[in-house]
């Protein structure tokens, strides 16, 4: 009995250290939090309120929208949709060679590294300094974006894939190459079988990244609604910001439907 007592005392110890030692993590975090929000005027009044006064004198502006430019943006929308498109779809193209190439479990270290390697650097460029690099490179318009987008989404798209394609169950693997299976067999009958869900729904929420990215794209000359974007802030004209913000919303709403719609009509539920 009484080693069950100790037992049980031992026990209930561990339980009181665990949350003393929870609770002090808590308070570290949140004793960070504070200081990082001080060291940035989070905690001085009288700049909240200035920026409370500036706030609501913002948002009188921009309402009532002004709906008179709904025919100019309309073009900008449609070419702000097909930037997604091209160069999600383009991206994906690329995506999809470089996470088999990046698989360990199909190639050698040496050719995983150097791949993998390269994603992480496409990675490391945000989409808005891509469109930048473009604009540099191709010349203002919706080109320069959708390159943009395209080498983006490899960054993003080429990671996941490899990963995916190294969970696949490596026994299958080695079966179908026990039988003579090439790489290329196993990538056409083991890994797009296995993974094809996923990659599916990953392109999917690319594609639905990709519509709300390139409404910035704009403004760096990159083409899409982003440049009207950009003309309305400069002349101060908030109203029509107001209609190009809601055009956006609505936009990016529709995509969103579609994308779910999508899911549920063609992806293989878990």
């Amino acid at each position: 009995m009484s080693a069950k007592r100790l037992d049980v005392h031992g026990t209930l110890r561990d339980m009181e250290w665990r949350r003393w030692r929870e609770l002090g993590f808590s308070l570290g975090l949140v004793a960070l939090l504070a200081g990082l929000l001080n060291g940035m005027g989070f905690f001085e009044a009288g700049r909240l309120i200035q920026g409370g006064v500036n706030l609501a004198r913002f948002a009188r502006e921009m309402f009532p929208p002004d709906v008179r430019i709904l025919p100019t943006i309309a073009g900008a929308l449609v070419e702000t949709l097909q930037m997604a498109f091209a160069g999600t779809l383009l991206g994906f193209l690329l995506s999809f060679p470089l996470g088999v190439l990046g698989s360990r479990a199909l190639f050698p270290a040496g050719v995983v590294a150097v791949v993998r390697f390269l994603v992480a650097a496409l990675r490391t460029v945000p989409s808005l300094l891509w469109a930048v690099l473009m604009v540099i490179v191709v010349g203002l318009g919706p080109l320069a974006g959708t390159l943009a987008l395209a080498f983006y989404t490899v960054g993003y798209l080429a990671k996941l894939y490899a990963e995916l394609f190294e969970a696949i169950d490596p026994e299958i693997l080695e079966a179908m190459r026990g039988v003579g299976a090439k790489r290329r067999h196993l990538i056409r009958f083991v890994l797009w079988p296995e993974s094809a869900n996923v990659i599916l729904s990953q392109l999917l929420f690319m594609l639905e990244y990709n519509v709300r990215a390139s409404t910035v794209l704009g403004l760096v000359g990159a083409g899409g609604i982003g440049f009207y974007m950009q003309a309305y802030l400069g002349t101060m004209a908030y109203s029509r910001l107001t209609t190009v913000l809601l055009a956006v919303l609505l936009l990016v709403i529709g995509m969103d439907a579609l994308s779910a719609w999508i899911r549920r009509r063609y992806l293989l539920q878990p």
